[in-house]
């Protein structure tokens, strides 16, 4: 899956995948690895990259990461990809929110013509043993669910449609 962070007004795409020893960072044209991170409370842990470990502390707050290692504080903006790629189109009527990378559904949340509003948990998936929350990108109605509970997927398939409130 890929990840979008923006950091002092500049967009960084990245994506983990899967290795022998953990994980591999795909930053642009670099690969780093191995990349590990160990969560030690709430709002702190401890990261690994290439065999370096860091202390770190962050604090999440909507969007936005506060991240502390070596001593600096960063802000990031998270970039969605869900909510990025449902709202391509701002005219049409109709809103997706499709699979992030192939997995299967853990649980499903929502029924068909339920009201959901922005962010809610539309439900859970699991990937490389990792689960998700697929959450609304903006407010609406669940219109129609298109996997079932059990069921697995492929990236960037429609996992549910939402219709505009008032169509």
């Amino acid at each position: 899956m890929y990840h979008s962070f923006e950091v002092d007004g500049v967009d960084h795409e990245l994506w983990l995948s899967s290795s022998q020893q953990g994980y591999r960072l795909h930053l642009r044209d670099q690969v780093i690895a191995p990349v590990a991170f160990t969560h030690r409370s709430d709002s702190s842990g401890i990261l690994t990259i290439a065999g370096e470990s860091e202390p770190v502390r962050f604090a999440i707050e909507g969007e936005l990461i506060h991240l502390h290692i070596c001593g600096r504080t960063r802000i990031l903006r998270y970039n969605d990809p869900l909510r990025a790629s449902a709202s391509g189109n701002n005219e049409t009527r109709v809103l997706v929110a499709r699979a992030p990378m192939p997995g299967f559904v853990v649980a499903i949340t929502v029924s068909s013509g339920q009201s959901v509003s922005a962010g809610m948990a539309l439900m859970t998936i699991e990937s490389m043993k990792l689960e998700t929350i697929i959450r609304s990108p903006q407010d609406g109605i669940v219109d129609r669910i298109h996997v079932k509970e059990g069921e697995s997927f492929e990236h960037d398939v429609v996992l549910v449609t939402l219709s505009k409130e008032g169509r």
